[in-house]
């Protein structure tokens, strides 16, 4: 497991890859068949769900972002 911060952005995550944001939100996904299940924090229910060319935005500490997934094994994540 990798862990990223705010500072590494845009960054490709995988799973079990944790952002930690300035604010302390953390986010990383899990996946479920094509689709990826985005979790903030330690929640264990998905904020989201993405599927191949999809995004999901995010508004942490006044600031917007964007984490986005293809066919790969991985999510991008970046500040917009």
């Amino acid at each position: 497991m990798a862990e990223y911060t705010e500072d590494n952005l845009p960054v490709s995550i995988h799973p079990d890859d944790l952002v930690r944001f300035n604010d302390g939100t953390t986010v990383r996904y899990e996946t479920s068949g094509e689709a990826k299940d985005i979790m903030l924090n330690d929640d264990f229910n998905a904020a989201a769900q993405l599927f191949p060319g999809c995004d999901h935005m995010l508004s942490i500490g006044g600031k917007q972002y964007r984490i986005s997934t293809g066919y790969e094994e991985n999510c991008l994540v970046e500040a917009i």
